[in-house]
């Protein structure tokens, strides 16, 4: 076992990220935070180490409880990492998915009078 990680590798490797990818976009545009201080895809992290990532609209946070380079299963990823986002943000999260709206099926592309609608209500909304 390893006593530092890169964080780009270690979120991939538990999972918060599909790929590798995603996790050194997030850091290249800022979202992603270890120790309360912006962090680079290149940033080393080590175990008890805080991460708190944007994902808009809510911050989601994690604590380093071990430390893996290789993707491996659900179970043991889940062991080298525990979540401490607030129920109030996770509840966030569940209120925006329910405010989602859909075209009717068959309705085809938005005319430019919908979509400008669509966008001033878009923006009410923040």
């Amino acid at each position: 076992m390893c006593e530092q990680v890169r964080i780009d590798k270690y979120l991939w490797a538990v999972r918060v990220f599909k790929t590798r990818t995603l996790a050194s976009d997030k850091c290249k545009k800022g979202h992603i935070f270890v120790n309360d201080s912006e962090a680079k895809a290149s940033r080393m992290i080590r175990i008890n180490d805080k991460i708190e990532i944007k994902f808009p609209p809510i911050l989601r946070s994690f604590i380093v409880t071990g430390l893996i380079e290789k993707r491996v299963s659900a179970p043991i990823a889940q062991e080298n990492v525990k979540e401490t986002t607030s129920s109030e943000e996770l509840a966030k999260l569940s209120l925006a998915k329910n405010n989602f709206t859909q075209r009717e099926r068959g309705s085809g592309r938005p005319t430019k009078k919908e979509r400008r609608l669509i966008d001033k209500f878009k923006d009410d909304e923040k």
